[in-house]
């Protein structure tokens, strides 16, 4: 059986058109400029659908999730638990942070993968406010690794500290020390 889906990527080949799509969403979040059935949250987090091709990703789509379960039970608890335990404070309160996706946007979501051919790839989260240790946020936190552990999906973080200038990294399962390089290309 082949193990190169147990194994990180040694790139990552991101469409300027799905750069410009994740961007977008956070953007629109971060200027309150909700869609009918959206979380109306200052967060933005979605999915990114791709095939592996050889040691490489080719991301095809990008996915933006709508639909924050975070707060319903028992997704509360769960959160409210890991962040008690591993998230730094922000001006964000602790009960207000993470992002859980509804189990049907998400089965909808992944039915969309396969019918057009795609694996889920990985998922992006943003990050908006600077910390006095780290000014960019383009990095996972320990939160952030602490969910993406044994995931076997890529986290890319999307700084949005500098909305005009956001940055985007990925991070096999959010590790820190499995960053992997993206090549944007046009579409």
């Amino acid at each position: 059986m082949p193990t190169d889906h147990l194994t990180s990527p040694s790139q990552i080949i991101f469409p300027d058109s799905c750069r410009q799509e994740m961007i977008n969403h956070c953007r629109r979040k971060l200027a309150r400029e909700f869609i009918e059935g959206e979380a109306q949250e200052l967060k933005a987090f979605g999915l990114l659908a791709g095939n592996r091709e050889g040691d490489r990703i080719q991301v095809g789509r990008c996915l933006p999730l709508l639909r924050n379960v975070r707060s319903q039970l028992p997704h509360r608890q769960f959160m409210d638990e890991i962040m008690t335990a591993h998230a730094i404070p922000s001006i964000t309160p602790l009960d207000r942070r993470g992002w859980v996706a509804d189990p049907a946007e998400l089965m909808e979501k992944v039915r969309d993968c396969h019918q057009n051919h795609f694996t889920l790839v990985g998922t992006y989260h943003m990050h908006r406010v600077a910390w006095p240790d780290d000014a960019t946020r383009d990095t996972p936190t320990t939160l952030d690794m602490i969910l993406g552990q044994e995931s076997r999906l890529i986290m890319f973080i999307v700084s949005m500290v500098s909305p005009k200038l956001p940055i985007i990294r990925a991070f096999s399962e959010g590790r820190p020390d499995r960053e992997i390089p993206i090549f944007f290309e046009d579409s």
